[in-house]
């Protein structure tokens, strides 16, 4: 834990304020964060397994242990339900020197820039989905594994039988939908799965889209029998999943282009009938242009139509403040934490955790704000990294505390007065 003046004395503070910070046992790096029963289940982006922090007094959050991944393996994202915590398993890219330019990754699909499209070959990272006992706090114990033969980018799950995975699959030019039967948690297998026409190559399908898009599943959201899926750059994929061994498609929409794409969430506001989508900044100095986070109708689930995006900060030029400008992530509302569906928490990088209240659709307005400070050390060592404040995962508990994570500056816990 460093709690110093300059950590805790955030660049900008409306209607928030910082709680507590942490550095994560010195591995300042984080992308998906869990908070369950006082403790806090971090990802790391460059150093590789994942962490855990004690956040029972939220002002004194402390490392509390950390897993080691396997040898050239990231678990950037995880999940917490049921005492279960799931842990992906990928190839961790950045530590490649071929995509140590972020574009060589993200404009290109991932069968191609990982190996995994063509005929199977040897590999040197670990690939499939962990599952973890935490009955007891703070202390994972491996009970599972499902292989996966690329690996698995991110997760849905909230608990009981069914989990959501976005998974490479042999064969395929990126990653796909997938349903995973969690009956019995030592031995999770694939239920079902779905994929955009075009994308099984050893099938013989033809990608009807550029090289340079990434067609491919970043993560779904379910909802009853919905999956609402954040699919990069072909936008927004919507699937029925009634019979999870046979999901079907309901509708595409792809606003890119004219539109940049890089969809990472969806988030439907089922209440409203509303679905909040958010389109990911993935490269340094604006070098994408400007990405969105929308709001789309959904009244007709077969016909999503947009209403309006989120306004963007404007009190600072964050275009020109350098690294990652832009929207990453939001809260998805998951069971047992903060629930809304007028007021989001969202994301921006370099320009910190923005709050938004969506009671009118057509007029959402920022209501919150808070950029932390500039990160004391830098986890990411690729070549031209700055040190500048990148806030990239958010989870909100029951109780309204924002638990934020960061490319290199640790765990920030902050909280929303609006």
């Amino acid at each position: 834990m460093t709690a110093t003046a300059d950590i805790m004395t955030p660049d900008l503070a409306r209607n928030m304020r910082l709680i507590g910070h942490c550095d994560q046992g010195g591995r300042g790096d984080g992308v998906q964060i869990m908070v369950e029963n006082g403790f806090a289940y971090i990802g790391h982006l460059f150093s590789q397994g994942f962490s855990i922090v004690d956040v029972r007094d939220a002002a004194n959050p402390k490392a509390a242990g950390y897993v080691a991944a396997p040898a050239n393996t990231w678990n950037v994202h995880l999940q917490v339900a049921d005492n279960l915590l799931l842990v992906i398993h990928g190839k961790d890219v950045f530590a490649d020197s071929a995509f140590s330019d972020e574009a060589s990754y993200y404009k290109a699909a991932a069968g191609t820039a990982l190996g995994t499209a063509a005929p199977k070959q040897a590999r040197d990272w670990d690939a499939g989905l962990a599952v973890y006992d935490i009955s007891v706090p703070g202390q994972p114990r491996r009970i599972g594994f499902m292989p996966v033969s690329g690996g698995i980018h991110r997760i849905w799950y909230t608990g009981g039988r069914w989990a959501y995975v976005s998974a490479l699959l042999d064969g395929f030019s990126d990653f796909i939908f997938m349903t995973v039967d969690m009956s019995d948690p030592a031995r999770p297998r694939e239920a079902g799965r779905y994929w955009l026409p075009g994308m099984n190559l050893a099938a013989g399908e033809k990608p009807g889209w550029e090289p340079n898009r990434k067609f491919g599943l970043h993560h779904a959201i379910v909802d009853g029998d919905t999956a609402w899926g954040a699919w990069r750059d072909a936008g927004l994929v919507v699937m029925n999943v009634a019979d999870r061994a046979k999901p079907e498609l309901v509708v595409h929409r792809n606003w890119s282009p004219p539109f940049q794409g890089g969809t990472h969430n969806c988030l439907p506001l089922a209440d409203r009938d509303l679905l909040v989508v958010v389109d990911e900044a993935v490269l340094d100095d604006f070098g994408d242009g400007l990405k969105n986070i929308w709001i789309f109708d959904i009244k007709d689930k077969a016909n999503p139509v947009p209403v309006a995006s989120m306004p963007v900060p404007i009190d600072e030029d964050y275009p020109r403040k350098g690294a990652h400008y832009g929207p990453h992530n939001i809260h998805e509302n998951r069971p047992g934490t903060f629930q809304s569906s007028s007021i989001i928490f969202s994301t921006w990088q370099n320009a910190g955790v923005r709050v938004y209240d969506i009671a009118n659709p057509r007029q959402p307005k920022e209501v919150g704000a808070l950029v932390p400070p500039a990160p004391r050390s830098m986890a990411d060592r690729r070549p031209g990294k700055k040190a500048i404040i990148q806030s990239c995962d958010i989870f909100v508990d029951r109780a309204g505390l924002a638990y934020v994570t960061d490319y290199n500056a640790g765990l920030y816990i902050m909280e929303f007065n609006g």
